[in-house]
This record gives C-alpha cells, sequence and structure tokens, in this order.
C-alpha cells in the first residue's frame, strides 16, 4: 500500500483549554489526526488575562503563533515590584527584559489566545458539549479507548488537558492524592484602562498581592491574591471584599477596585500539585497543562508549562511511517515526554509555592525583612532579580525552535546558516 495514503494515526485529545488547543495543532503538525474533545458548549475561557514568557512564545512559534502574539505585548517602558505603600521594590523595563531574557512579557486576554490557537486547529477537529472519560488507557497493542456520550471513541494516543480536576489523572494514577489548597485565594478582572497612565506592576503587601497590566486593546488586566481559608466567599459582594482588603494599597489600586462591576470578578480558590505524578504518561496516554503539574500562579507560569508540553509532547511523539515499529516509537516517545517534563514542571510547581509563601506573609517584621532583601539585591545590579528567573524564561523547545514564516524565524533560521558556513 502507498505510504501516502495510509491513514494518519488518531490522537484525541481531552480538554480544550489552552494546553489541549496547543497539543492539537502541534501533533497535527507532526503527522496526527486529531480530535479534540471539550466538555463545555462553547469555547468561552474561564479566566482573564494571561502573561506570556519568552519560553512559552518559544514554544508558540513551533506553532507558528509566535510572532503573532508578541505583535500583542503592550509593556513597552518601565515596571517593577512595589510595596503595599507604593515603594518600588524592584523597577524593570520590557528592554532589560528582552536582554536578560531574550524576550519580554507579553500580558492578553485568556480569550485572545484561546482565539489564535483555534484558528490553527485542523478543520472539524473541535467537537464542544463532548463528555468525555478513558475507559481504557491501551498498550502497546490495544488502542487507547475513550468514552463519550455519541459512543466510544478508539486512538491510538489520548492527551489529558482536562485540567485540575483531571478525570484522566485519576484514572491513570487514583491513589495519587490530588491538588491540594495553596492557602490564599485569588480574584481577577479586566476593565478599560484609567484615565491616569501608570506603570505595570505587581504589590507585595501584607498577606496578599495586587498586579496591575495594560493589554494591548485598551483595557487592564488586575488581579489579586489573599490568605484566606479554603471556600469562602464575601457575605456581600466580591467587590465589597477587595475594598476591605486593598482600598488602602497605592494608586492606581483603588481606583481599578470602583471602576469594575461586582459581577465582572472572578474569585477562585488557588490550589496546587504539590506531590508530583511519578510520570506524565501511561499506556497510550500522556498528561499535560494542569492535569500534570497545577501550580499556584506565583510565577505566572501554569499556561507557559502548559504551552511548552504540547511541543515537548508532539516532538516525541511524531509518528512513523512503519506500522511495526510505531508502538514501540510511541512508548519510546512518551517515556521521553515524561522524562523531559517532570523535572522541569515539578521544580517550577516548588519555586511557584515557595514564591507564594513569601509574598503572603502576614508578620510585618518579616514583610520588612523580606522587602529590605528584595530591594538590597536589585541594588546589586539592575538585572540581578530578574536573573533569578532565567533557568524559566530561557528555556527552548527541543525541535527547530521557529516556525517557517514568522520574522523571527527568518533570523534564527540565518544564524544557522551562517554557522555552518
Amino acid at each position: 500500500m502507498n505510504q501516502a495514503l495510509k491513514p494518519r494515526p488518531h490522537a484525541v485529545v481531552v480538554g480544550g483549554g489552552i494546553g489541549g488547543l496547543a497539543a492539537a495543532i502541534g501533533l497535527h503538525a507532526s503527522g496526527w489526526r486529531v480530535t479534540v474533545l471539550e466538555r463545555a458548549a462553547s469555547l468561552e475561557p474561564v479566566g482573564s488575562g494571561i502573561g506570556l514568557a519568552p519560553n512559552a512564545q518559544r514554544a508558540l512559534d513551533v506553532l507558528g503563533l509566535g510572532d503573532r502574539v508578541r505583535a500583542l505585548a503592550a509593556w513597552e517602558g518601565d515596571g517593577g515590584m512595589r510595596a503595599q505603600n507604593g515603594r518600588w521594590l524592584v523597577r524593570t523595563s520590557a528592554a532589560a527584559a528582552e536582554g536578560t531574557y531574550g524576550g519580554s512579557l507579553v500580558m492578553l486576554h485568556r480569550a485572545t489566545l484561546v482565539d489564535l490557537l483555534v484558528s490553527e486547529l485542523p478543520e472539524k477537529s473541535l467537537r464542544t458539549g463532548a463528555h468525555a472519560c478513558l475507559k481504557d488507557p491501551g498498550t502497546a497493542d490495544r488502542r487507547a479507548v475513550v468514552t463519550t456520550d455519541d459512543g466510544d471513541i478508539e486512538a491510538d494516543l489520548v492527551v489529558g488537558a482536562d485540567g485540575i480536576n483531571s478525570a484522566v489523572r485519576a484514572a491513570l494514577f487514583p491513589a495519587h492524592p490530588g491538588p491540594v489548597y495553596a492557602g490564599f485565594t485569588a480574584w481577577r478582572f479586566v476593565i478599560p484602562a484609567p484615565d491616569q497612565p501608570f506603570e505595570p506592576h505587581e504589590t507585595w503587601g501584607r498577606g496578599g498581592v495586587w498586579g496591575t497590566h495594560p493589554l494591548k486593546d485598551g483595557r487592564v488586566y488586575a488581579y489579586a491574591t489573599a490568605r484566606l481559608p479554603e471556600g469562602g466567599r464575601a457575605p456581600d459582594s466580591e467587590k465589597a471584599e477587595l475594598r476591605r482588603r486593598f482600598a488602602d494599597w497605592h494608586d492606581p489600586i483603588p481606583g481599578l477596585i470602583d471602576a469594575v462591576r461586582a459581577e465582572d470578578i472572578l474569585r477562585n480558590d488557588v490550589r496546587h500539585l504539590t506531590t508530583p505524578l511519578p510520570a506524565y504518561h501511561r499506556g497510550r496516554v500522556a498528561l499535560l497543562g494542569d492535569a500534570a503539574h497545577a501550580m499556584a500562579p506565583s510565577l505566572g507560569q501554569g499556561g507557559n508549562q502548559a504551552i511548552e508540553d504540547a511541543v515537548v509532547l508532539a516532538h516525541h511523539v511524531a509518528p512513523v511511517a512503519d506500522p511495526m515499529t510505531s508502538a514501540a516509537d510511541l512508548a519510546a516517545g512518551l517515556a521521553a515526554y515524561s522524562a523531559v517534563r517532570v523535572p522541569r514542571t515539578t521544580g517550577i510547581v516548588r519555586r511557584a509555592a515557595r514564591a507564594a509563601r513569601l509574598t503572603h506573609l502576614t508578620s510585618g517584621p518579616l514583610i520588612g525583612v523580606r522587602d529590605a532583601l528584595v530591594a538590597t539585591a536589585t541594588r546589586l545590579g539592575p538585572d540581578f532579580v530578574m536573573r533569578s528567573f532565567s533557568s524559566i524564561a530561557d528555556w527552548r523547545p527541543p525541535q527547530p525552535p521557529y516556525a517557517a514564516g514568522t520574522t523571527t524565524g527568518a533570523a534564527e533560521r540565518q544564524q544557522a546558516g551562517d554557522r555552518r558556513r
């Protein structure tokens, strides 16, 4: 039989979030036929803003979306970290980030990112309103099976991208304790930018954090966290709760709280996977994103790591033409995926948990010591604090990192050609 006429192996992605969509794009480009099963009736992202660091931007280059994301960057000047009274602890800039990491942070609405990802999906690959569960993870000589309301689907590969409460993870690792409460809750909202300009900042106060960042479309993304018992809700409204906790913090925070409608504020308890999984695969199933390594938002890496997962997985499980060796190659590829991703993401989960403890101190003396240490570290050099993030932000994909046709990719290919000569 002509190899070109052979059907592509079938990958089923359970979950249509950022990681699942990225995985579907990467797998399709690697040679898979993909089906994305999303239980929601439509792709209306739950959330507000997301920051994409240079590591995620490089992963998006592999998917052909890196330059389109970079074009949405709104941060061009100064910014940094502040104390509750407004004093700057760390001053930095987009140019400094570019010099340290090879790129700066791009803040955008999650809906914008989802729309970009959907635009790259193969036609008719996305099925919304599709409730799916893993029936059989499969083996080297048996395909995996996913059950849906419309019947069972056999798959050569299943990707569990179904979030922090992943049913796929529970089916693969039933003895794993799952996510635990990180000790704080989070609020998020997006509103039109205030008339008075401000510099992007994250503020560390007593028992909580506030962040304010501009978006390219003229809006502002704001988030806040605070140490609170799990499962709580404001007795009146979340807007009133934000006022109680943050109204005496520096500008523009009080004005932003005044400007947002109560119904536009999202509140979620933060949970993370502090007990790492032994692997991110079993049988013919791979886990990625929050399903594999849910982390506190303290480093802003949750969605970034999901996108990394997607391109690394697609790289390692690219199908081969010979059916006699394809099963063994898939098993080896999934093992390689776990071997690469478990150590990196486990380390970032732990770093995010440590950062969360540091930013949610409630003791006045300890807060004073923390702020003094951060300010002192900054005086050691303008990028001293930033360099501590470099081991995360300087990540590069395990394959030619830039998609054909992108401006960044053209420069990278020219450099590669120069080196060969």
